[in-house]
């Protein structure tokens, strides 16, 4: 695809996400997310492969069918109200409509099933931003809406984090386990989204980051696949070495710094005195944990010093180039023990 094309495609995701973001008319905020879907859509397909047409095709009808949803709840709010208004939602079926249709967008369980099937369809690059960018402008807009639907945002965060978690248990291909990934992180920014708005954005910050650094230690790697890590050692030992510190943070095993999010989300919820909710959300957590440190297990495996693909110099590309200073920076960020324990000790 041709540079410009490609600055033309990144401006417009921009620009969509900034009028959605920027908005308090919901015409307007449809508008931004118009663009947003347009202008993913021909990076998706730039590559000419039958699984990247498909997951565009998936991707384009489910988007366009949560957009629809969307301005016609938007329409039946102005029906009954008299007012386009974001921040003055009160009426409780366009409430709930638009909610569902924003879970649509995102990809929140039980309306989950389009984004495994797509991230696996796409590239790296693709990937991440369908994962990481894609999210802003839906999630902006359930931080607007007033909060008169906890029990169904609850209800949409535990079955997210529930169907993340068992999802990715029997994956071995690593965009899906990325996919499934994300959906169980949205479940926990979903749950806290009414009682502590702040906390959704750190949630979400820390996820954002997270992804990121193992979305570009995978692309650095060319890995899409399980099997494909035990080659990894040989083509980049640091970032290896660093990689499974990543996957330990995104499963949020303390003392990494995805543990601070989720610690913080369960004392809040504890507070709200949702101690049920609380629970499951913390035994869910498991799942996902599980099989990140099946992957770590299996990134470790290659730092054996008897692992005989980390002799092999055929194994090793003909330009490869040093490490990425940026990669470098992110991945670093991460192994930072943002110390949740350490904060408790001097609070005490």
């Amino acid at each position: 695809m041709s540079p410009y094309m490609l600055i033309m495609l990144a401006f417009c995701l921009f620009l969509g996400t900034s009028i959605t973001v920027t908005s308090s008319h919901w015409l307007l905020a449809w508008m931004g997310l118009e663009i947003n879907t347009l202008a993913i859509i021909p990076l998706m397909t730039q590559h000419h492969h039958p699984r990247a047409i498909e997951a565009a095709t998936k991707y384009f009808l489910t988007q366009a069918t949560a957009a629809a949803t969307l301005l016609f709840a938007s329409l039946t709010n102005a029906w009954l109200t008299g007012q386009w208004e974001i921040q003055l939602m009160n009426h409780p079926v366009p409430t709930t409509m638009i909610i569902l249709a924003l879970s649509l967008k995102i990809g929140l369980a039980p309306l989950h099933t389009w984004l495994p099937e797509v991230l696996q369809g796409l590239d790296l690059t693709t990937g991440l931003i369908l994962s990481t960018w894609q999210k802003l402008a839906p999630f902006m807009l359930l931080l607007q809406i007033p909060a008169t639907n906890q029990e169904l945002l609850i209800l949409l965060g535990l079955t997210s984090t529930l169907v993340g978690g068992w999802g990715g248990l029997n994956q071995t291909q690593l965009r899906k386990i990325l996919a499934y990934s994300s959906i169980a992180h949205l479940g926990w920014m979903i749950i806290i989204l009414q009682f502590a708005p702040s906390l959704t954005f750190l949630a979400l910050t820390t996820y954002l980051v997270m992804t990121s650094s193992m979305f570009l230690t995978l692309k650095f790697n060319n890995s899409t696949n399980i099997n494909s890590l035990t080659t990894s050692w040989a083509k980049a030992p640091l970032l290896t070495a660093t990689a499974p510190l990543i996957l330990l943070s995104l499963g949020g095993l303390p003392p990494m710094t995805g543990f601070l999010p989720k610690w913080l989300i369960l004392q809040e919820l504890t507070k709200q005195q949702l101690p049920m909710t609380a629970t499951i959300a913390a035994l869910t957590a498991l799942l996902s944990l599980y099989f990140y440190l099946r992957l770590s297990y299996a990134m470790t495996l290659t730092i054996a010093p008897n692992n005989t693909a980390g002799l092999t110099s055929w194994r090793l590309p003909t330009t490869m180039v040093p490490f990425p200073l940026p990669m470098f920076t992110i991945t670093t960020i991460l192994l930072l023990p943002l110390t949740p324990a350490i904060s408790t000790l001097l609070s005490l």
